[in-house]
């Protein structure tokens, strides 16, 4: 239910006009291949086009991580910098938006580093020995909209809402997340479902609140 409800809504973000994952080896067939070529030569005009393309997206993404509107608009403006730096590393194996995006996210996942966040949050009374993230076992309340995931996605602990945000918004799997973070990815797949029980937890004893006042 939780995993249905954030897919349905995030499929309505912008990015995903230009985001999407591959699953196998073959060469990416880029959208703006031209842009791109034109980018590595230094054209200041592609570099500016191929940024208007990218940049709601990629504030989203920022700001999504790191919660702060100023901090999101700095770390796009410089994880673009070191795209357009880096473009010859691009080899066309996934989307450009793909490889940008993981840029920004690296960016993000950086600026919390310096901030001293804790990645992993430990819960002693929560062990899970099945750590099945397609479990619907616990559900939430139909009538739960995608803004109240959000914000109680956005009240959880720092290292709960980056596991939950990487997976079910910016749709990372356990092994690039495991990277992303420096994890492993049995690691990463405990927190997710550490940090999944106490988001539908939390949703569900507010509504249990509400429903008594």
């Amino acid at each position: 239910m939780i995993t249905k409800i954030l897919s349905n809504a995030a499929i309505r973000y912008s990015e995903r006009l230009f985001i999407s994952r591959m699953k196998n080896k073959k060469q990416f067939l880029n959208l703006h291949e031209q842009l791109i070529k034109e980018c590595r030569q230094g054209n200041r005009k592609s570099q500016f086009e191929l940024y208007k393309l990218y940049y709601k997206a990629m504030f989203n993404t920022a700001f999504r991580i790191v919660g702060n509107h100023t901090d999101a608009e700095d770390i796009m403006q410089e994880a673009f910098l070191k795209a357009f730096q880096k473009l010859g590393n691009y080899k066309g194996e996934v989307s450009f938006g793909a490889w940008l995006k993981r840029i920004v996210v690296n960016q993000s996942i950086d600026f919390l580093r310096k901030r001293k966040i804790e990645f992993i949050s430990i819960d002693s009374g929560l062990e899970f020995k099945n750590e099945d993230e397609t479990d619907y076992s616990w559900e939430i309340e139909e009538d739960t909209k995608y803004l109240e995931v959000i914000t109680e996605i956005n009240l959880l602990p720092e290292g709960y809402r980056i596991a939950l945000t990487l997976y079910l918004l910016e749709g990372y799997d356990h092994d690039e997340i495991s990277e992303i973070l420096k994890i492993s990815p049995s690691t990463s797949r405990t927190q997710f479902m550490r940090a999944k029980k106490r988001l539908i937890e939390n949703i569900n004893n507010k509504k249990c609140k509400n429903e008594k006042t």
